[in-house]
């Protein structure tokens, strides 16, 4: 069971406004879904039958690409053989 208290606090830190009018109606609220979770925990799993899986992905395949210099060759800046960009904080 949760108490008042926890759902004020639980409300804080989401940052939600309950008046004490609402208090006690999300408390019941609450802890009604917790004897729902409670409820689900009881139930068995059927088991599961093992799937085949196939991999719809192409095969890695090493191919040519650019040198370090050449895909630096447009950019607007570079530093120590990277691209600059500029800072966000």
């Amino acid at each position: 069971m949760v108490s008042e208290r926890e759902v004020e606090h639980i409300a804080e830190l989401a940052d939600i406004g309950i008046t004490k009018e609402e208090l006690a109606e999300f408390t019941a609220q609450f802890n009604s879904i917790l004897d729902y979770f409670d409820i689900l925990d009881q139930v068995e799993a059927a088991p599961c039958t093992p799937c085949e899986t196939f991999n719809v992905l192409r095969e890695d395949e090493i191919g040519s690409s650019l040198t370090q210099e050449e895909a630096l060759m447009n950019a607007q800046e570079t530093e120590d053989g990277f691209f600059r960009a500029p800072r966000v904080m």
